[in-house]
């Protein structure tokens, strides 16, 4: 006796998937200018992953760096540096 083929999985959810941009556009916030930014696309990228079934890696390494920019900002101003050169004070 054969058992029939299980039916195919179902499609995923309608929309786009963005889950690779907003990942990139945190880890380059996050690495360069804006740690709350990185945070942000961070947890997007995480929220797409998770509707489309794909890795969350990329948000979560937006949101370390956007936390490490963070604490790496606070560390220098609490040192009294600025981010001016010395000629523009």
């Amino acid at each position: 006796m054969n058992a029939p083929y299980p039916p195919p999985p179902p499609p995923p959810a309608a929309g786009r998937d963005r889950t690779t941009l907003w990942g990139v556009l945190g880890i380059i916030f996050g690495l360069l200018c804006c740690g709350i930014l990185g945070i942000v696309f961070g947890w997007l990228s995480i929220r797409d992953a998770r509707r489309f079934g794909k890795s969350p890696l990329l948000g979560w390494l937006a949101i370390a760096f956007g936390v490490i920019n963070i604490i790496a900002s606070a560390v220098i101003r609490a040192r009294g540096h600025s981010y001016y050169p010395y000629w523009y004070r």
